[in-house]
């Protein structure tokens, strides 16, 4: 098993790499001595998988779990949906002594974690991603939220779990497509920090692709390693941390154009990621070769790397909208070379427009 420590003071937390790791959560996680009770948000298709072993896990722990299911999909992670969750814990009289375990991907953890911040003004909570997407970004750092129809992620709080349980295990059973969106969200790593992780990424397309567990495990300790790093420095997203959003600017506005069913939001941030290299190359900051590399390492983890035919000024319209924009400026991160990459406040529409109408 692999440890990393995220260092936030009295909020720094433990993230667990390993195989089997449900079994023993009370010897590995010290901080959930004292909880008895649980509850534990999933989708059905997860719960019936992994559920009965984590909830062994936590009654080995001297935990008693409950289970809300929430149907699977980036349309799901919504208020509504939270209410359901909230209504759980209301009728059943759970206090702020109560475990919150999101059991699933990037939508369960967003939405787990949304809910335990807000839940009697904050609860302690437990990642437990089973997607290689939450595993190596949304599960880490702290960040949750629900979305809003006209916005990704625009109703949230900043709120760090007790750990972040990684068991390798759970990508046995996760869908190809599944697989390639959380192969975006590393390939993003090494674009913005990490040349030698890119480069790993193109020499070892075969071996990661067929889950080689020990390439896995590299990847992904790379990965989180890199976004533990960022949010030390950053935690709150005051400037520095919004590097981890490179291709998320596009991306976002994807999902919403799409009603946020179309793409899987690593599919979205592929997409991103292709345009906003091609801005980069066309305002100046980084060469051709370099929009090569990314777009081609892209398609060659299957991920699409066209932006869906909208007009140009429904995207802008939507970046406007998106959280990130500041006093109607959209702000991009931009690439100089593999591993550097700037925040850049305010890019004019007019360079946009060329990226987002061309082919």
């Amino acid at each position: 098993m692999k440890v990393l420590r995220i260092d936030l003071a009295d909020r720094s937390y433990d993230i667990l790499i390993g195989q089997n790791l449900f079994g023993t959560l009370g010897d590995r996680v010290p901080s959930l001595a004292g909880l008895r009770r649980a509850v534990i948000v999933t989708h059905p298709s997860i719960r019936a998988l992994y559920g009965p072993a984590l909830e062994a896990g936590l009654k080995q722990a001297g935990i008693e779990s409950r289970v809300v299911e929430i149907p699977e999909g980036e349309a799901h992670k919504t208020l509504a949906s939270a209410e359901v969750v909230y209504d759980h814990l209301m009728k059943s009289a759970y206090d702020r002594n109560t475990l919150m375990v999101a059991l699933g991907g990037g939508v369960i953890g967003d939405l787990t974690g949304f809910v335990a911040a807000t839940y009697q003004r904050g609860v302690p909570f437990l990642q437990v991603p089973t997607t290689l997407l939450s595993q190596v970004d949304s599960s880490v750092g702290g960040k949750t939220a629900v979305n809003h129809p006209l916005g990704k992620n625009m109703i949230g709080a900043f709120y760090q779990p007790r750990a972040v349980i990684i068991d390798l295990n759970t990508l046995k059973t996760l869908p190809p497509d599944e697989f390639r969106a959380g192969m975006a969200e590393i390939i993003k790593y090494g674009v913005i920090e990490d040349p030698d992780l890119f480069q790993y990424l193109e020499d070892n397309v075969d071996a990661i692709q067929a889950q080689d567990p020990q390439t896995l495990t590299h990847i992904i300790e790379t990965s989180c390693a890199i976004k533990a790093r960022v949010v030390e420095k950053d935690e709150r997203e005051s400037n520095y941390r919004m590097v981890l959003n490179y291709g998320h600017t596009v991306g976002h506005a994807v999902e919403a154009l799409t009603g946020y069913t179309q793409f899987k939001h690593g599919e979205a941030v592929a997409i991103g990621m292709v345009a906003a290299a091609r801005l980069s190359h066309q305002m100046g900051y980084c060469d051709a070769a370099t929009v090569e590399r990314i777009t081609k390492l892209i398609d060659r983890y299957g991920l699409p790397t066209a932006l869906p035919e909208f007009p140009a000024r429904a995207y802008i319209e939507s970046m406007y909208r998106d959280k990130k924009a500041r006093e109607k400026k959209i702000r991009f991160i931009l690439v100089h070379t593999l591993g550097k990459v700037e925040i850049v406040d305010a890019v004019p529409e007019p360079e946009l427009e060329k990226v987002l109408i061309s082919k």
